[in-house]
Parts: structure tokens; C-alpha cells; sequence
């Protein structure tokens, strides 16, 4: 999701060099397979937010952390947890309840991975007492935490999909 791929690939081909791009496992979704979480379920999110955090890189307006977290749903956010004070901030003024709850993964699926939950009011100590400054995502949202799991009306009997006609 994030990378320098681009810039690569740009290079490579300046230079005449073959290249074979084989995709892999995005950090997107091994971090929710650490959380043991869905990144979207009914009734709490219908979305998910990709985002970067940046100090040094311009932002347009609309698609700082500030401005998307307006939408509350779930926000998956790369290259931000040297910034996570700023992060969290951002996130508070953009209307987060500060009881939201965070998850942070730290080298996703290596051997050496450490998960973190917490809130907003208590993720960046969690994360200073975890000495963790780079290779982190943060992922943050009622899925990390839900309050209730709500049954989707796919396993409903009375429901009709395409797979099966509902009972009455």
C-alpha cells in the first residue's frame, strides 16, 4: 500500500533493466490478522481509510488525518508512529472519542512482532513503553475493539442471498 515501487520501477526502466513486480501480503491485512480483527463489520464500519502520516511531506487538506477523521470509520494509518502524538491529536480534534480504540503492530507477521491495544487517551504511552519508533501500523477504530459483534444477516436463515433462499 506503501512504497517506493514507483520510483523503482521508474528507475529500472530508465536504465533497460527487466524486472518482474510479484505481489505479496500487504501489512494492511496481516496487521488485522494480528489484531484478529475484520477491518470492516456490520453495524460499526462500512469503511476503511488508508492514510500516511507525514511531519515533512505535504498533505492535501482534505486527506490529512485531521479531515478524514471526520468520517469515524475504520482508519489504517502507514508511516506515522514516530508521529503518533500528532497522530492521536489529529484524530481527537477530528472527532474521535477519546475511549476509541487503537491497535498497533509492530513488524507485522516477523518473528519478532508485538501487538498493542489501547484508546487514544492511552495508545502513545503504551507505544513510548514499547520502544516502538518505526515499522508500526496503526490501525484505529471501533473494529479493534467492538463493543458487541453484531450477526451479519449472512449466516441469517430468514435472509436471501445468492447462495441460498431465506426460510420464512
Amino acid at each position: 500500500m506503501y512504497g517506493a515501487l514507483m520510483e523503482q520501477l521508474s528507475l529500472l526502466r530508465e536504465k533497460g533493466i527487466d524486472f518482474e513486480v510479484i505481489p505479496g501480503v500487504s501489512v494492511l491485512t496481516s496487521a488485522a490478522a494480528s489484531l484478529g480483527i475484520e477491518l470492516t463489520m456490520d453495524n460499526i464500519s462500512q469503511s476503511v481509510i488508508i492514510a500516511r502520516g507525514s511531519l515533512r511531506i505535504p498533505v492535501p487538506e482534505k486527506q490529512s488525518i485531521l479531515a478524514l477523521s471526520s468520517h469515524q470509520s475504520t482508519m489504517v494509518i502507514f508511516t506515522a508512529i514516530h508521529i503518533i502524538e500528532k497522530v492521536v491529536e489529529d484524530l481527537l480534534k477530528g472527532g474521535y472519542p477519546k475511549d476509541t480504540p487503537v491497535g498497533v503492530v509492530y513488524h507485522s507477521t516477523w518473528k519478532d512482532e508485538k501487538v498493542i491495544r489501547g484508546t487514544l487517551e492511552d495508545i502513545v504511552q503504551k507505544v513510548k513503553d514499547n520502544r516502538i519508533y518505526r515499522t508500526a501500523i496503526i490501525v484505529v477504530g471501533k473494529v479493534v475493539n467492538p463493543e458487541r459483534v453484531y450477526s451479519t444477516k449472512l449466516y441469517d436463515p430468514s435472509y436471501t442471498h445468492s447462495f441460498r433462499r431465506g426460510s420464512s
